[in-house]
């Protein structure tokens, strides 16, 4: 890619990202529903179980 075929598409890229005034914001795009639940959500939450004494970890 050229340098003038970067600095072209940059310039789209900022033509298109730019706002407009005269639009309205779409608020209602922001609503956001209930989050889903992970496909392997049994909805059991593991116990926290420390290591024993003079034990350590790491990764």
């Amino acid at each position: 890619m050229t340098e003038i075929e970067f600095n072209r598409l940059l310039d789209n890229v900022r033509a298109t990202m730019e706002l407009d005034i005269e639009e309205q914001p779409a608020l209602h795009s922001m609503e956001f529903g209930a989050l889903p639940t992970a496909a392997n959500d049994n909805g059991i939450e593991w116990p926290f179980i420390p290591f024993p004494e003079g034990w350590s970890a790491s990764c």
